[in-house]
């Protein structure tokens, strides 16, 4: 099924939780709080944050919320440093109301706790991969969560590409799923990418490996005006092109997928640019000599962000573009010396006239430090299912809800 039809058939197709009746019901709400934590306490609540107004529609409906989410990759045990506790604590500071909390995910004991909340109230469940049943999709499993609730709800899209209990088990054993008003959101602005953008299109794909992104560029290769390579990934492709790549990351056995892409691009008549002139240094660390190199890196460097004649000609082509979706920074961004590319492309996307969506974690840093975050279209929670939506593959969480 090509990418088009597939979000065509997705797009405000699916059952959401405003068309649901949830006055004294239980809603297994779905979400994902798999944030960083320091010190025991939240350090990034982006995507505590984003389920927001999800949460304060299900207060609105007068619902009994029961929140599941996973955090890190605990090995199917409990471990105390991947507990949820703080971030019930967090989410109850951003309400301004008691948030419960079990210290378990099922159980007589949690049923009971479910069975006492009121209209309004919430209660989260301990991290859901403290079970193997949950990442294996056990049905013993799935049911156990099921006999938490009345309704379903999926807030989680960042997981959305996971068969997991929580994410598909559960509205399976109910026989109805609803999406949440994070979830509506990102399948409304990335179906419009893929089925509905104004030309000209321009896709910016970073970050360090051009395996995670394959099928992506290849897809965009379909209907994409101008695709902008930096990072990492973009010495495979120097390498494709026979340029010099130094002591760059290169994928060596994606040399020849890379230079399959380029073909393709060239047939199909997308303009395919890769940085010009990068900057290089010898290592990778801050305070050290750098050289900007043009058309290849030199023996001994490595390239670690895109050049001033690179940012230029990117900058050119966001400025002309109607739909721009952006994922992978184009530097080693967390390295100060080598952010400003990454910026540079923040502050271009931001002030241009055109849906803009943008997607990964790095990318999103970047619009927060740039300060543009209120000028883009969109910002993903979605890291590897906003990739599998945009490379045109069906995501489990997704199909599992009921179609209106």
């Amino acid at each position: 099924m090509s990418a088009p039809f597939l979000c065509q058939q997705l797009k405000m197709s699916k059952l959401s939780i405003r068309d649901l009746y949830l006055k004294g019901k239980r809603v297994f709400l779905r979400v994902d709080f798999n944030v960083p934590l320091d010190d025991g306490k939240v350090a990034d609540d982006t995507r505590i944050r984003a389920v927001l107004p999800t949460l304060a529609l299900a207060r609105e409906k007068e619902a009994r919320v029961v929140l599941a989410s996973h955090l890190g990759r605990p090995k199917a045990e409990r471990e105390e440093s991947f507990s949820l506790r703080p971030v019930a604590l967090h989410l109850a500071a951003l309400l301004g109301q008691e948030v419960g909390f079990t210290g378990e995910t099922v159980g007589p004991a949690v049923e009971q706790a479910v069975d006492r909340l009121g209209q309004g109230e919430i209660l989260l469940l301990e991290n859901l991969r403290f079970h193997s049943g949950e990442t294996k999709n056990t049905r013993e499993f799935g049911e156990q969560l099921s006999r938490l609730a009345d309704e379903y709800v999926n807030d989680a899209f960042g997981a959305a590409h996971r068969a997991h209990a929580s994410i598909v088990g559960v509205p399976a054993i109910l026989g109805r799923g609803a999406a949440g008003l994070l979830m509506e959101r990102e399948l409304d602005y990335l179906s419009r990418v893929l089925t509905s953008p104004q030309k000209p299109i321009v896709a910016i794909f970073g970050g360090a490996k051009i395996s995670d992104k394959i099928d992506v560029i290849e897809n965009f290769l379909n209907f994409a005006d101008t695709i902008l390579l930096g990072g990492g990934m973009a010495f495979t492709f120097f390498r494709a092109r026979g340029w010099s790549t130094g002591n760059s990351i290169v994928e060596e056995d994606k040399v020849s997928v890379a230079r399959e892409l380029l073909q393709k691009a060239q047939q199909k008549g997308v303009k395919v640019l890769l940085p010009r002139d990068n900057i290089m240094a010898r290592e990778l660390r801050a305070g050290i000599e750098t050289r900007i190199e043009k058309n290849g890196i030199a023996e001994g460097w490595m390239g670690l962000d895109i050049g001033p004649r690179a940012i230029r000609e990117f900058r050119n082509e966001i400025a002309r573009a109607k739909t721009i979706i952006w994922n992978g920074p184009l530097g080693v961004f967390e390295v100060e010396d080598y952010s400003r590319g990454t910026l540079e492309v923040a502050r271009a996307i931001a002030a241009a006239d055109a849906l803009s969506v943008v997607g990964g974690g790095d990318s999103v840093s970047a619009v927060m430090k740039a300060g543009v975050q209120d000028r883009i279209s969109h910002i993903s929670t979605g890291g590897g299912a906003s990739l599998e939506f945009l490379a045109g593959k069906k995501l489990p969480g997704v199909e599992v809800l009921t179609d209106k």
